[in-house]
Formats: structure tokens, C-alpha cells, sequence
């Protein structure tokens, strides 16, 4: 059985248009672009998971969360049984910002580089075209 784990798609409006949050390692810039996201732990709820990863990732902790994405990572295999969900955010954020992981799991003490970039044209997560991404505008 796979092990579940969910993904944050989070956006907001700026200026009339939608932007996605996402982050690089700072100090492992090499493994790309990507948005938060985790395993889930043992018993754990989709959404309750969805949330302690935002949380524990990005340190945001008012958002709401609209619904899970069917399918949407279907563009990218994986060893895990993923959930990706669209999600926005409901309080003021930096356009750019450094988070350190709080938590157990296995990115605890890394430092995330988070910064907004427009879903138009596509924002290339793990440098890669990620062609869904426009069902979040």
C-alpha cells in the first residue's frame, strides 16, 4: 500500500491576476521548484494533513482550503498515493520569505526560499511543465 501524501497549491489575487506559492531549498537550489507539501502521518485526515504541512512548511496558518484536485498529479508518477489541493490564502504574506521546517519529518531544519510567481505562463514546478496548473486561476 503507498503511503499518502498531500500537496498545497496555494494561490492568491494580486493586481488582478492569480500567483502560486513556491519555494526552492536554499541551500539545495538543484532539486528545483516546488509548493508545500508531506507525507501524511499514520491515521491522519487529508485535510488535517494538509494543514499541519502548510503550517510546519511555509509557517502560514490562515487560509482556506477549497477542494482536493482530482487526478492533478497524474502528471507526475510517484511513488506515493498523492493528493494535491487547491488552496488560498486568507491573510497577508511577503512576496518573498525564508522559512525554516519546524516539525519531526525528514525536512525539519531546512531552509525554505518562498516567493509568488503568476500562473500565466505556466510556473514549471521541478522544472518541469506542469499543464493542470491553470484549473487554479
Amino acid at each position: 500500500m503507498k503511503r499518502r501524501r498531500v500537496l498545497a497549491y496555494i494561490t492568491r489575487d494580486r493586481n488582478g491576476r492569480t500567483e502560486l506559492l513556491v519555494f526552492a531549498h536554499r541551500d539545495y537550489p538543484e532539486i528545483g521548484v516546488q509548493v508545500p507539501a508531506g507525507r501524511l502521518e499514520s491515521g491522519e485526515e487529508l485535510e488535517a494533513g494538509l494543514r499541519r504541512e502548510i503550517e510546519e512548511e511555509a509557517g502560514l496558518t490562515n487560509f482556506r482550503i477549497v477542494r482536493e484536485l482530482p487526478g492533478f498529479e497524474d502528471h507526475y508518477p510517484s511513488r506515493y498515493e498523492n493528493h494535491g489541493f487547491h488552496v488560498i490564502l486568507e491573510e497577508e504574506a511577503p512576496d518573498e520569505w525564508e522559512h525554516v521546517v519546524r516539525g519531526t519529518g525528514d525536512d525539519a531544519g531546512l531552509a525554505f526560499r518562498y516567493r509568488w510567481v503568476p500562473l500565466e505562463p505556466d510556473p514549471r514546478l521541478f522544472d518541469r511543465p506542469h499543464p493542470r496548473l491553470r484549473e487554479l486561476a
